[in-house]
């Protein structure tokens, strides 16, 4: 370790901290007591760091320690501290903490700020600060810490900020580990050095806090401030840990305080789940469904909250172990009284006891959200929303929980015509058809592009929904589950399209074959001008509207897949696509009787690059559609005329 300059030095807040800190400096928190809650649950989870290092060495806690947060007023020097005997900081510790916010999602969080108090309040609340929250009610805070084990000649460190462009650290002295914050209150916030009113503040938010909070003996009524009396420490918390009670004594408004200093969020959970299991094991669950999706949701290797504690010892943040990928929003608490205290990630890895404690919690919240979607639809709206598409990626990972993740799913179809995602695959068998046998589905990266999607021509004429799968995610859930209810899920643009008993004649049953032997050397003929472009041309009738449209033969992969594909840099073997034209589109019946070659090759290509971008795709070479284009837009201003001009090699 080397040496630490006891002199002061003055540090740069990282760009995005400044940002956040100018925030909390105008009180964006629409209430300030969130300050201390922060504060608490920082100085709680730093003892339980210090206890469980301590399971490997004990010489980090004594045998006559007690792990405690103490809070004090001083009504002279208008200050509250916030003290614990945790695991404490180092020096560089306390820069990377404090001085940085090494969060992944910072920067798309500085993104969305806009400016307005109540929306980027949310988005405070949603990100969870912690220790900034300080300056809500302070214009200059002093934290001095001590990392736990650090040596004689390894100083305490001093860190100083008024929570604008810079902070200060220095070398301090404290005699043990641990960590004091100190809050020198703003102008108008003496009501905060009261004590009966700190003390009703801690009980509101952090009486489920397992540490002890120690605080100075309130004051009867109208006791001033400076009187000189010595206050007597007492403890004002249950120090009982709120998932180890039974569920009949826990009010809503308690299980909601919880969560909110785990989670670090300003709102309530829209749900929970608390449950005891007994028998071979025994381990209790508390597990929560966040109002908003954190900002780095998209990052599957970061879980934020579902703490692991044996027999009440905290033994780590975000056990990925412990739920699957598509449940990565879920927070909460799971507590084993069978783990060894010294359970690493790697026992985590292969323990029964581990997978079945995971497959209870995943039973537990898909039930918990079964609940939601069947009682509280609205609430699962709110659900949806904000994690519908994670929960999308349960289809493909979960494959021994796919029948219950299917009905959960939610999607825009034609049925609404919105881009809303509120119909269930259940919702959809409901309204089918007479004769209808399959669930219908056409792919888009996005709304609009699966909402104007060729493909849907034949079926809003039949009036047979379809459902409008725009998420990138949606390739994933489709290739992986292949039917509902029995029913097969069917794309609209892909392979043959067969509408059964639908169908109003046979010709629609088999669009494959040209209806019109007349037809058929006008398919043999763009076949040929299109070359390897195309696998194929034939007619079709799914079609009642456009001239033509793209479409992949089953099993192959879809075009939107392509084109996700190569977006993420994969490489993509090039697929030709069928080119299906439509017999009855005025363009089609001409071109059977068009002469000119270079005309009718202008005219072949411009189909296929149209149908291209009406399914949301991307050309190749799209200076050479425009040129195609523009030759037939002069020929046809000037039809009847001689050609304008010749194209170069025709």
């Amino acid at each position: 370790m080397p040496e630490i300059d006891a002199a002061k030095t003055t540090h740069a807040f990282q760009a995005e901290a400044r940002q956040l800190l100018d925030l909390m400096v105008h009180s964006l928190y629409s209430n300030k007591e969130i300050f201390l809650r922060e504060l608490i649950s920082n100085a709680s989870d730093a003892c339980d760091k210090l206890r469980f290092e301590a399971l490997t060495d004990p010489a980090l806690l004594g045998s006559d320690d007690e792990l405690v947060i103490e809070v004090t007023i001083d009504a002279g020097d208008r200050t509250i501290t916030v003290s614990d005997n945790g695991i404490g900081m180092s020096r560089e510790e306390v820069i990377d903490n404090i001085g940085t916010i090494a969060r992944s999602g910072t920067r798309e969080f500085v993104q969305q700020l806009t400016g307005d108090q109540a929306h980027d309040a949310q988005l405070i609340g949603q990100f969870g600060v912690g220790f900034y929250s300080s300056f809500i009610v302070a214009d200059w805070v002093t934290l001095t810490t001590r990392r736990a084990g650090s040596s004689e000649e390894e100083a305490a460190v001093r860190w100083e900020s008024s929570g604008e462009g810079d902070y200060t650290l220095e070398a301090a002295s404290r005699a043990a580990c641990g960590t004091d914050v100190t809050l020198h209150l703003r102008e108008g916030e003496d009501e905060l050095l009261d004590a009966a009113h700190l003390q009703s503040i801690v009980l509101k938010y952090s009486n489920h806090i397992s540490i002890p909070i120690r605080m100075p003996k309130a004051r009867p009524a109208g006791k001033p401030l400076d009187t000189g009396d010595t206050d007597v420490a007492e403890q004002v918390n249950t120090a009982s840990a709120l998932w180890t009670r039974p569920k009949s004594e826990i009010t809503a408004e308690q299980y909601d305080e919880f969560y909110q200093s785990i989670a670090h969020d300003i709102e309530a959970p829209l749900a929970h789940t608390h449950v005891h299991i007994e028998g071979r094991q025994d381990y209790t669950l508390l597990l929560y469904v966040p109002r908003h999706a954190p900002f780095d949701l998209w990052d599957r290797e970061r879980r934020h909250g579902v703490k692991l504690y044996v027999r009440r010892v905290f033994i780590m943040d975000g056990a990925k172990e412990l739920l699957p990928g598509y449940l990565r929003f879920i927070r909460g608490v799971i507590d084993s009284n069978d783990l060894p205290l010294n359970v690493s990630r790697e026992i985590l890895q292969h323990s029964s006891d581990v997978e079945a404690i995971r497959n209870t919690a995943v039973k537990r919240t898909l039930a918990r959200l079964e609940e939601l979607a069947d009682k509280q639809p609205e609430t699962y709206r709110t659900v949806w929303a904000e994690f519908g598409r994670v929960l999308k990626e349960g289809i493909g990972e979960d494959s021994g929980n796919q029948d219950r993740i299917a009905p959960l799913l939610r999607f825009a179809s034609t049925h609404t015509d919105t881009p809303e995602q509120s119909v269930s695959l259940a919702d959809y068998v409901g309204r089918m058809r007479d004769g209808q046998k399959a669930i219908y589905y056409v792919t888009a990266d996005s709304f609009d592009a699966a909402r104007q999607s060729p493909h849907l021509e034949v079926f809003r004429k039949k009036d047979v929904e379809v459902l409008l799968l725009h998420d990138r995610v949606d390739e994933w859930v489709v290739a992986h589950l292949p039917q509902f209810d029995d029913k097969p899920l069917q794309s609209v643009a892909q392979g043959d399209l067969d509408l059964g008993e639908l169908a109003e004649t046979d010709e629609e049953t088999q669009p494959q074959e040209p209806t019109d032997t007349d037809l058929k050397p006008l398919t043999e003929r763009m076949q040929q001008a299109l070359g390897d472009r195309a696998s194929g041309v034939r007619l079709t009738h799914r079609l009642t509207e456009s001239p033509a449209c793209l479409v992949s033969d089953a099993p192959g992969l879809s075009a939107n897949l392509q084109r996700i594909l190569q977006a993420s840099g994969q490489t993509v073997p090039n697929i030709p696509l069928v080119l299906e034209i439509n017999p009855t589109h005025p363009i089609v019946t001409r071109l059977k009787d068009e002469t000119d070659d270079d005309r009718f090759r202008d005219w072949s290509h411009v189909l296929f690059d149209q149908s291209m971008l009406a399914e949301g795709g991307h050309l190749a070479d799209p200076a050479t559609f425009v040129k195609r284009l523009n030759r037939l837009l002069l020929e046809m201003a000037g039809e009847g005329k001689p050609r304008l001009w010749t194209p170069p090699g025709s």
